[in-house]
């Protein structure tokens, strides 16, 4: 007996399935997996057979039409064929989570892909595909071309491709955030992305800081944000938290000393600190405020803006230590700085 791989449409009405399949029982094909990609043409089936020897890729061609099925593709396939899709997926997103870098090549093995380019350009007009190629828009800036002679792309696998790309982008974002700083007192404090799992941690921030601190950070008063607004401040829309603690702990309930948030509208970001008490004066604010900056001009945007007290002394020398002009609006007690960013491209070749 031996592997083959055979895609086919059918039309997508009651029983047509099932005369395709009959037809490939009575050469003896063995059917191992079926997955069905609903189409505009009708309904892509996708099998995993075992044939007779004794069969060819033109016998299984004219038992898939004589099944009523048409622009048939059949290959010879491996025995890693075997191994159903979701579990393929599942241990290709494992691996991009441990290594970002291998986009392209977790692409080419999930689709059979003849080649994938990575490109600095964003995805044309828009993603999408044809029958043999695959746009896909890369979040982190980009686009990746797949290219297949045969079988042509379905919208299910576009799917998949896409949030595999996402999941990468993601992953490498949090890679390339997780740094360990260490402060000129010689303190070493780890600094990450926020997730929606850190709230306890925030919240115990928050409860450890003085009233003062608190409304400086929020202007509006010292009392503790409500969980809901602080969850929104972990995973914003658009922009990043990065959080703050000490080196050596790890896992869920960590020790939080400091939150960094960067919110973006259009194309400004808005930027604001909190750093716990006893944490306060020793270059924290000042080195998470720079990685803030870093990460504005990566993402692109043209300008950082941040509101205080005017009476907040240390936060206008934090400011003050970017080195960067920063046009100073007033209006009462209350100041608005507006720090301009130089767009930064960022390219990562990905095969």
């Amino acid at each position: 007996m031996t592997l083959w791989r055979i895609r086919a449409t059918v039309d997508d009405r009651p029983g047509y399935l099932s005369v395709l399949t009959a037809s490939l029982a009575l050469r003896g094909v063995n059917i191992l997996t079926v997955q069905v990609h609903t189409t505009e043409r009708g309904a892509v089936d996708d099998f995993l057979v075992d044939a007779p020897d004794s069969l060819d890729e033109a016998d299984l061609v004219a038992a898939v039409e004589r099944g009523r099925g048409r622009e048939c593709w059949v290959a010879r396939s491996e025995a890693r064929g075997l191994a159903d899709q979701p579990t393929r997926v599942l241990g290709l997103a494992t691996r991009l989570v441990r290594d970002p870098d291998t986009t392209g090549e977790a692409l080419r093995t999930l689709l059979g892909a003849d080649s994938v380019t990575w490109r600095p350009s964003p995805a044309g007009p828009r993603p999408g595909i044809t029958p043999t190629t695959m746009l896909l828009a890369d979040p982190g800036g980009g686009s990746y071309d797949l290219r297949r002679a045969a079988p042509g792309f379905t919208p299910a696998e576009y799917a998949r491709a896409q949030a595999l790309v996402e999941l990468a982008a993601t992953a490498a974002r949090r890679s390339a955030e997780q740094v360990t700083l260490v402060l000129p007192d010689g303190s070493e404090l780890g600094v990450r992305p926020a997730t929606g799992d850190d709230l306890p941690g925030v919240v115990e921030l928050h409860e450890r800081c003085s009233p003062r601190s608190r409304h400086r950070r929020y202007l509006g008063g010292a009392a503790l944000p409500a969980p809901a607004r602080m969850r929104r401040l972990l995973e914003p829309a658009r922009g990043v938290t990065l959080l703050a603690t000490p080196a050596g702990c790890g896992g869920a309930g960590e020790s939080v000393v400091a939150m960094a948030n960067l919110l973006a509208e259009g194309e400004m970001a808005e930027v604001a600190l909190l750093v716990r008490d006893d944490w306060q004066r020793r270059g924290l604010g000042s080195a998470l405020l720079g990685r803030l900056v870093r990460h504005a001009e990566r993402a692109g945007y043209a300008a950082l803006v941040l509101h205080t007290q005017a009476e907040n002394t240390p936060m206008l020398r934090t400011v003050r230590r970017l080195g960067r002009p920063a046009p100073v609006d007033r209006d009462g007690s209350l100041v608005t700085l507006t720090v301009p960013l130089t767009t930064t491209a960022v390219g990562r070749a990905r095969v």
